[in-house]
């Protein structure tokens, strides 16, 4: 089954529980949530108070993208606000491994990811402790961005090692899905699709989202 996990960082949020119903409604599956330190990446997002806020609107998973350096800090606060899935990116933790035990022992799903330009290598020690692992098609730290086809043999090497060894983890691609990058991914093994601008004012989302399964 594909998941759909509209990113709210495409939401407009002026009118943000609107925008997130309406996900909801057109047959999202998850909600994904981007923070961003201004360090790790250059831009700012959101904090553990709007996640917080969202939770009482939405009864969507809610994954949580930590673009952020060293954010062991941050773990516990997310976790309260009631994230599902927190994901970390390998290059922004020197220890991953303290990590993954303290968002296992918070009862929450935990990710890993990496740079597009960040050997696949990096991340090989943890799959087999990991739910999920983020494969990002772009450049983290900035919405719309142009899909990177070079991430697909990414995605098909993750299947491979998944089957192989007898994982578990789910495969999941963010930067530039669209209804027909979607296609291209999910032939390639992608479980779980990250959108933003294909969706967030788009007239027909659950129309795209149809589209993205097929």
């Amino acid at each position: 089954m594909i998941r759909i996990a509209p990113s709210l960082l495409s939401a407009d949020f002026s009118h943000l529980e609107k925008e997130i119903k309406l996900m909801q409604e057109s047959g999202a599956d998850w909600l994904h949530y981007d923070v961003m330190d201004g360090q790790f990446v250059p831009n700012l997002s959101f904090g553990p108070k709007i996640l917080a806020d969202i939770r009482p609107i939405s009864t969507l998973p809610l994954d949580v993208h930590l673009m952020v350096r060293e954010p062991f800090h941050l773990l516990e606060a997310f976790a309260d606000a009631g994230a599902d899935f927190l994901t970390i990116h390998i290059e922004a933790c020197e220890s991953p491994q303290r990590y993954i035990d303290k968002i296992k022992e918070m009862q929450v799903k935990c990710g890993i990811t990496l740079r597009p330009g960040t050997p696949l290598e990096m991340i090989e020690p943890w799959l087999y402790q990991v739910d999920l692992v983020l494969v990002m098609s772009v450049e983290p730290g900035f919405g719309g961005q142009k899909f990177m086809p070079e991430s697909i043999e990414r995605i098909r090497t993750l299947k491979a090692i998944r089957k192989e060894r007898n994982l578990s983890y789910l495969i999941e691609v963010d930067g530039g899905i669209n209804e027909y990058t979607a296609k291209l991914v999910t032939e390639a093994g992608a479980d779980v699709l990250v959108a933003g601008s294909a969706l967030f004012g788009k007239k027909k989302p659950k129309k795209i989202m149809k589209k993205m399964r097929l």
